[in-house]
């Protein structure tokens, strides 16, 4: 069964835009990106999959030249399918095993335009880097994600529950039982997270040991794929950093820390692979005194998040038992799982055609340091956000930062239901598109 995602609606905008170009659907693996394109595809008269691993044999119709009309009726004639502009979607998946189809793309942009044209594929990122030019200005790339909260709740059969979170605030906070009821789903969202697969799996089964087994086993196949990162970089080294990663999320990165064995220079290469494919998020330092904070970044001093909570969990080692026998636990609790979703979430609710970089600020002082989780840009200003793991807590991070930088006001997110204590917007911790979607429309406006 197919539960809907938030990137359906950008999918059908570009099948009806007038100046159309072949899309280019990217992500890390097994984050459903072939599954929304097959969604996609029931909108069509025709659907043609070309799947480059499944056929390689179809990689010599490509060989000869990168004409689109002949490699489309050579398709034609292979499946036994018209390929015909403006009725039928030509999908080619897993194009990183056939960098020619990549090459391809431009030219049925240019001689075919009006044929839509979709290509995905895992690793895709490390094909690119290879080719020294796939087409840019000619093909649009669009980039996908787990499932967000958002979605989970919809994939739960929980649209009325969902509808009243969007329409909530600090002006009207949500009922306590609602409030608690989200929470709950909260809990259950960080251990089975985003993966579509876990999720599909808990949504049947409503079991959570199902959809950990589901996580062990997607993790297990980015092991695998390690060895298709780069011959020089043993797998056992990205598996040693990207473990390091789990037990140093909520802090700068330290190479110090990631291995025994390895030099600087190697673990850096391995984090910069497992980056590149997506399965890593850098959250980089920012002077934070203006926008964009890209221009007061220091990429020295970088922060790191895994793609998703579930495979987090499961990496870190998370007793079930804790959560199975006691449902009043706050997992939330545990570690910096909050900081992370927070983090995860606001990529996910952003757009999709340009994902936005992570940013954080701290300031070193011998005699007061002061750190905030996140920065985000709102117009032409830049805000800061805290994250608490629980409902309470102190807030002097965010008000040295509102004081230093002369902010007007600051935004925590916690356990609390929707509140403002004077300078300070306080959202529950599961609302993070309720702040993030609304502030992506106004400086996609501007």
């Amino acid at each position: 069964m197919y539960h809907k995602r938030l990137i359906d609606s950008y999918l059908n905008e570009w099948k009806v835009e007038a100046n159309r170009k072949p899309l280019m659907l990217r992500g890390a693996r097994q984050v459903g990106k072939s599954s929304a394109v097959r969604q996609l595809a029931a909108k069509f008269e025709q659907f043609v999959e070309v799947n480059f691993e499944e056929t390689p044999n179809l990689q010599t119709l490509f060989a000869a030249d990168l004409d689109p009309i002949r490699i489309a009726e050579n398709l034609s004639v292979f499946f036994g399918k018209p390929i015909v502009p403006g009725r039928t979607l030509l999908f080619f998946d897993e194009i990183q095993a056939c960098p020619t189809a990549i090459s391809s793309l431009r030219f049925f942009y240019e001689k075919m335009p009006e044929l839509h044209v979709v290509a995905a594929g895992s690793l895709l990122e490390f094909a690119l880097q290879s080719l020294p030019s796939y087409g840019v200005g000619r093909v649009r790339s669009l980039f996908m994600y787990p499932f967000s909260f958002h979605e989970f709740l919809g994939a739960m059969g929980e649209q009325r529950l969902l509808d009243a979170k969007r329409n909530a605030g600090i002006e009207n906070p949500l009922p306590d039982i609602f409030h608690q009821k989200l929470l709950d789903y909260l809990k259950t969202f960080l251990l089975t997270g985003g993966m579509p697969e876990a999720v599909a799996k808990y949504a049947n089964s409503r079991q959570l040991l199902d959809a950990q087994l589901v996580l062990d086993d997607l993790y297990v196949a980015f092991q695998a794929d390690f060895t298709k990162y780069k011959n020089t970089v043993p797998p056992a080294r990205l598996v040693e950093v990207m473990e390091s990663v789990v037990q140093q999320t909520g802090g700068k990165f330290m190479y110090s820390k990631a291995s025994a064995t390895a030099n600087h220079g190697q673990i850096k290469e391995a984090l910069e692979l497992l980056i590149m494919a997506g399965l890593v998020l850098p959250v980089t330092h920012t002077a934070a005194n203006g926008i964009p904070p890209g221009a007061e970044a220091d990429p020295k001093k970088r922060k790191m998040l895994l793609l998703d909570t579930g495979i987090f969990q499961r990496i870190l080692g998370l007793d079930l038992s804790d959560f199975l026998f006691d449902p009043a636990a706050t997992l939330i609790n545990k570690g910096v799982i909050a900081e992370q979703f927070w983090g995860l979430e606001y990529l996910k609710y952003n757009s999709p055609w340009s994902p936005p970089s992570l940013y954080y600020w701290h300031r070193e002082s011998a005699n007061a340091n002061a750190e905030v989780d996140y920065v985000m840009q709102v117009g032409a200003d830049l805000l800061p956000i805290e994250v608490k793991s629980s409902g309470k807590g102190a807030m002097q991070s965010l008000r040295h930062f509102l004081k230093e930088k002369g902010k007007p006001f600051g935004y925590r997110f916690s356990l609390e239901n929707f509140s403002e204590y004077g300078d300070i917007k306080s959202f529950p911790l599961y609302a993070v598109s309720n702040l993030v979607a609304p502030v992506v429309q106004t400086v996609d406006k501007q």
